[in-house]
């Protein structure tokens, strides 16, 4: 797949990691701090299709939501540009999000450790369909598993012994600077 043209300040900035770890939280304040607009592709589906998440999961299954989330991902990075764009925590397994986005994005991983992750766990589970009935190990599993494909991206955040605003300054101040780095020579 050839790389799309397109002027690195007006790519899409994409926001990848496991879910519960902040994308969204984090992806407003860098959507404010930048003056541009955000989209939780979470929301997005729900818009769309005018149903929750756990409702498309419950009446249709995964196959179907990990389509239309497919979908999604791939027109907003078509047709949309100055974005900060937060992906679901599984989006990113998909090999056609994952080529679209770093085709045509800038991908920042946000990354938290498990023992941080874990300390989180029950405020998450009710709303996220892939944990319900999981045990510790067996999400622990699909946390691993998923490391392992958010190894793809153009940076990485650690943001374990941060809070969020900290995160948010981090990630504008790292974009800043690429931009300038990237701004052509007259």
């Amino acid at each position: 797949m050839s790389r799309q043209h397109i002027p690195v300040r007006a790519k899409n900035i994409v926001l990848i990691g496991f879910m519960g770890v902040g994308k969204t939280t984090i992806g407003k304040m860098v959507a404010d701090k930048l003056y541009r607009d955000f989209i939780d592709v979470d929301i997005e589906i729900e818009r769309r299709y005018d149903k929750t998440i756990p409702e498309i999961f419950a009446q249709h299954g995964e196959g179907y939501f990990r389509e239309i989330e497919r979908n999604t991902v791939i027109d907003i990075c078509d047709n949309k540009q100055c974005n900060i764009v937060s992906l679901g925590g599984g989006a990113f397994k998909q090999e056609a999000i994952r080529e679209k986005c770093l085709d045509s994005c800038l991908v920042l991983f946000l990354d938290l450790s498990w023992d941080r992750w874990k300390e989180r766990m029950d405020l998450l589970i009710e709303n996220r369909p892939v944990l319900h009935n999981k045990s510790v190990d067996e999400v622990q599993e699909i946390f691993d598993e998923r490391q392992a494909i958010y190894a793809e991206h153009n940076a990485r955040v650690t943001t374990d012994n941060l809070n969020p605003e900290e995160v948010a300054d981090y990630i504008v101040e790292i974009l800043k600077l690429g931009w300038e780095l990237h701004q052509p020579l007259s």
